[in-house]
């Protein structure tokens, strides 16, 4: 019997030490890309118009290394790092569609941008289709790059579809996460920016 009471303490002791062991991991730290992009105002904005065309924005496409919680950094020529304890607090593959719909109508007007599918009675001029190639931290985290194509439709087949494609990289202003989350969000604003002076 005390040899069995001996076991039994050794695996309480065991089990006690692992849940502390547990309890004394880090917090995750959660990031947002922000809704305005750094520095916004409206005054930088480009002339929007009401009039201007209507876009039906979809799909937005990224590569699979970022449909992850965690967020990504190059590393030498072909590894990628990721740190458990830093994460992003929406999916890119949602946070990055919204928000290019939210830049481009803050470009070309309020109702000029709509996700596909498209709401009952909204009918679009043109299609835009974008595809982000890459959207990571370089390797040292110097610089975060953003590389895209995207693909503006005529919705009518009267003209011919415009294909573009921009490699956007955005110095990190600081040593923290902060500062490459913030990087992120500088480059998307600049994509909308150049897809926005599309004619």
């Amino acid at each position: 019997m005390s040899a069995m009471k001996s076991t039994v303490t050794q695996l309480g002791l065991l089990a006690a030490l692992a849940l502390g062991a547990c309890g004394t991991s880090p917090p995750v730290q959660l990031y947002q890309l922000r809704a305005d992009p750094p520095g916004y105002s409206p005054a930088q904005a480009l002339a929007a118009t009401t009039n201007a065309a209507t876009w039906g924005l979809g799909p937005v496409l990224l590569p699979e290394y970022l449909d992850r919680d965690a967020i990504v950094r190059a590393s030498g020529q072909a590894s990628l790092l990721t740190n458990p304890g830093e994460r992003w607090a929406e999916a890119l593959r949602d946070a990055v569609p919204r928000l290019l719909q939210q830049d481009l109508a803050r470009l070309r007007g309020g109702e000029s941008v709509w996700r596909m599918p498209l709401p009952p009675g909204v009918a679009a001029a043109r299609q835009l289709r974008v595809e982000i190639q890459r959207l990571d931290a370089e390797s040292g985290g110097r610089s975060v790059v953003l590389q895209a194509r995207w693909t503006l439709i005529d919705t009518s087949g009267a003209s011919r579809p415009q294909v573009a494609e921009r490699r956007i990289e955005v110095a990190v202003t600081g040593p923290d996460t902060d500062a490459l989350v913030s990087a992120h969000r500088s480059a998307l604003w600049q994509l909308a920016q150049a897809i926005a002076g599309q004619p």
